[in-house]
């Protein structure tokens, strides 16, 4: 009973310290340090939150079993070490079923709670959206990126088609002319949704501030689905090792107002990028149904 009370009395200002130390976090903090968060403005995406949160419980969740090893492999060496004047072995014994249940159960239920809690948040991010208000097609290459706006003029096409990273001349090596990168234009506030494309390699498709990446396979489309909620101007680059020049595919994606975004659209199509500038322009020529046929085979 009176040690029941004494754990009691320790609780109360273990949560009382836990609490205070929460409460002056900072948005930087209580994130876990991700990029994407800026104090008293919106994350940058509408998955934003949802992803820094699983990474951020995650982090408690094995610091906890963290302190909690660590704190019994030094009360063992503590309790447990071999005393001056002592010899032998000491009391050896063969089972402990408590322990053993335990030490079998508490990770099983670790493992199947962080396995709920990433499929979870994983269906509610892959959930394709229902009429999303924009559609692009995002094309990599070796080693640079083009975009397609379908339909976006006049129900036209309009596309902008990027180059490598640059250096940024009379600057120091390794400097990047950022007004040469390929950029990616989204509408804040609308519903996206992003048609992923490889014209020849795997590649990947990384959006720092979003907290999430997806791969693209040669001969293979894949989705994303979100929601932009702040402007501003976003670092990306290729996430998956794509040959020589893998370190200098970056490009940036600029989150604008609908406004700016349809203006955009319209000095791409008075640039002249319009029409079809899809999967013609692709290296892929030696998947599956995409071989030309032979003078034999067209005679048939």
């Amino acid at each position: 009973m009176r040690s029941k009370r004494r754990l009691r009395w320790a609780v109360i200002p273990v949560a009382i310290t836990l609490a205070v130390v929460l409460a002056g976090c900072t948005q930087a903090e209580l994130h876990g340090y991700l990029p994407g968060f800026i104090e008293g403005e919106a994350p940058v995406t509408n998955h934003t939150e949802r992803v820094a949160g699983l990474w951020v419980t995650s982090w408690i969740v094995l610091l906890a079993v963290g302190v909690v090893t660590w704190g019994l492999l030094i009360w063992a060496i503590v309790v447990y070490r071999r005393r001056k004047g002592q010899t032998g072995l000491p009391a050896q014994l063969r089972y402990n079923m408590p322990i053993e249940i335990f030490y079998t159960v508490i990770p099983l239920i670790l493992v199947l709670g962080f396995f709920a809690f990433t499929a979870r948040d994983q269906a509610a991010i892959e959930q394709p959206t229902a009429n999303p208000d924009v559609k692009i097609e995002v094309f990599a290459k070796q080693w640079a990126w083009d975009f397609v706006y379908p339909d976006a003029v006049e129900g036209e096409d309009v596309w902008s088609t990027g180059v490598q990273a640059q250096d940024e001349p009379n600057a120091d090596r390794g400097t990047v002319n950022q007004e040469l990168l390929p950029t990616l234009y989204l509408p804040k506030g609308k519903t996206v949704e992003i048609a992923l494309q490889s014209r020849d390699v795997i590649h990947s498709f990384w959006v720092i501030d979003f907290l999430y990446k997806k791969d693209m396979f040669p001969g293979k489309i894949n989705y994303m689905y979100f929601t932009p909620e702040r402007e501003g101007t976003y670092a990306g680059k290729c996430a998956e090792l794509c040959g020589e020049y893998h370190s200098l595919m970056l490009f940036n994606v600029k989150v604008v107002s609908p406004g700016e975004y349809e203006d955009y659209l319209e000095s791409l199509a008075d640039q002249g990028n319009v029409g079809d500038f899809g999967e013609e322009y692709s290296r892929n020529s030696n998947l599956p149904g995409t071989t030309p046929a032979s003078a034999e085979e067209e005679g048939k």
